[in-house]
């Protein structure tokens, strides 16, 4: 597996759009590094699977917190 993946391999992978991808990129949320004078982007696969684990404890943080918040029913 190679250490780093451009734009394209990240939205083959999280099966988002080109644009997602790039998006994620330039915002920070997925950290990444440009390469050379035309700035392609390139994503470390370790990056790449901290963000998606990030995201599925995430998942279960709001998951916890509508549990907590929804009315408790008392069992008959």
């Amino acid at each position: 597996m190679p250490r780093f993946l451009t734009l394209t391999d990240v939205a083959e992978e999280l099966q988002v759009s080109m644009a997602q991808a790039r998006a994620l990129v330039r915002s920070g949320e997925l950290p990444a590094i440009q390469i050379g004078g035309r700035g392609q982007w390139r994503v470390e696969q370790v990056k790449l699977d901290e963000y998606i684990e990030d995201l599925y404890v995430q998942q279960v943080a709001k998951a916890e917190a509508r549990k907590a918040g929804a009315p408790q029913t008392e069992d008959a």
